[in-house]
C-alpha cells in the first residue's frame, strides 16, 4: 500500500475511534475491507483516494461479486468506503466524492433465528438454583431476556448500573452510548437473590466467576448452550438468540416497535424492524397450521 494511500486510512481510523467510539473490532474490520479496497486500486492505478473516480469504485464491486462474496459483504465493502469518502471530503483532502452513486447487490434479509416461549422457560429451568453458579446463571439468563442486553454489556455490567428501587438499568453500549432499560420483577428478584446468596465478595460486575472475576462472554456461551442442550432445544443457540427472543416476544405482545429500538440500543429502527418480519413470519405459520384453509 503505498504512502497516501495509508495516511488517508490511518486518518479516517483514527477519526472513527476518537470521533465515533468504535470499538477494536469494528476499526478491525474497517481496516481489513479498506486495506484491500486501496491494494486493489493501486493495481488499478490509482495511487491515492484522491484519483479514484465513479467508475472505478463499480469496478471494484463487480470485482468483490466476482470473487464470490455475498451480497451481505459485499454492502458492509461499500459501507466502509462510502464512510472514508464522506469523510476525506469533509476534511478537504479529497476534490469529490466518488462514491455518492455507486449501487451494491442487494443482501438478502435472513431472519433471526429466536427461541420461543417455551423454550426460554424450559431454558431458565435447568440451571440448579441451589448451587452458586447455577443461582448466577439462572439470574444471568433471567436478566438478558428480560432486557435484551448484548452478551458483552451483560458480563460487563457494573453492579452499580443496577437501580433496583427503580427497577432498571443504567447500560453504557456501542460507541458509548448510555440508555435505561426496565428490569421487570422476576429478573430483579433471581438478581436479588444471587447477590445475597452466592456473588462472591469484590469485584464490580453484577456477575463474577467462581474466582470472584468478571465473566467473559465465552463462558456465558457455554453455559447457556450447555442449558440449552439440556432442555432438548435444537438448532441455533447463543446469547444473541436469546437477545433476538427478547425483541420478538415483546412485539409479539404488542410492544412498540420505537419502545423496543431504544431498549436494544439500535442507532437505526430500521434494524429493530427485522423483528417485525419475525413476527409475521410467525403469525403465517400459525394461520397454515390451525385455519381450515390455511
Amino acid at each position: 500500500m503505498t504512502e497516501s494511500w495509508a495516511a488517508a486510512l490511518d486518518g479516517f481510523l483514527s477519526w472513527l475511534k476518537v470521533e465515533r467510539a468504535a470499538s477494536h473490532n469494528t476499526l478491525l474490520a474497517y481496516r481489513a475491507d479498506l486495506a484491500r479496497l486501496a491494494e486493489w486500486m493501486e493495481s488499478n492505478g490509482r495511487p491515492d483516494a484522491g484519483s479514484v473516480e465513479h467508475v472505478d469504485l463499480a469496478a471494484y464491486i463487480v470485482h468483490l461479486s466476482r470473487g464470490g462474496l455475498s451480497g451481505r459483504s459485499i454492502q458492509r465493502h461499500r459501507s466502509a468506503f462510502r464512510q472514508l469518502f464522506r469523510q476525506l471530503l469533509a476534511e478537504n483532502l479529497i476534490p469529490r466524492d466518488p462514491s455518492t452513486l455507486v449501487e451494491a447487490p442487494r443482501a438478502k434479509r435472513r431472519l433471526p433465528s429466536v427461541f420461543s416461549e417455551r423454550q426460554v422457560e424450559a431454558i431458565l429451568a435447568e440451571p440448579d438454583v441451589l448451587e452458586a453458579l447455577g443461582l448466577r446463571d439462572r439470574a444471568m439468563i433471567e436478566l438478558m431476556y428480560a432486557t435484551g442486553l448484548r452478551v458483552s454489556e451483560l458480563v460487563k455490567l457494573p453492579a452499580a448500573a443496577v437501580h433496583l428501587e427503580g427497577g432498571f438499568l443504567r447500560v453504557l453500549g456501542k460507541g458509548g452510548k448510555e440508555r435505561l432499560i426496565p428490569c421487570g420483577e422476576v429478573a430483579t428478584e433471581w438478581l436479588v437473590r444471587y447477590w445475597k446468596e452466592a456473588r462472591p465478595r469484590g469485584g464490580s460486575a453484577a456477575f463474577l466467576s467462581r474466582q470472584g472475576r468478571a465473566m467473559t462472554r465465552q463462558n456465558f456461551w457455554v453455559r447457556l448452550t450447555g442449558y440449552a442442550k439440556r432442555a432438548g432445544i435444537k438448532g441455533k443457540v447463543s446469547p444473541h438468540v436469546l437477545r433476538h427472543s427478547f425483541a420478538t416476544h415483546l412485539l409479539n405482545h404488542g410492544a412498540d416497535l420505537r419502545a423496543v429500538q431504544a431498549m436494544l440500543g439500535h442507532a437505526d429502527i430500521a434494524t429493530t424492524e427485522i423483528y417485525t418480519h419475525v413476527s409475521r413470519e410467525r403469525l403465517k405459520r400459525i394461520h397454515a397450521e390451525f385455519h381450515p384453509r390455511g
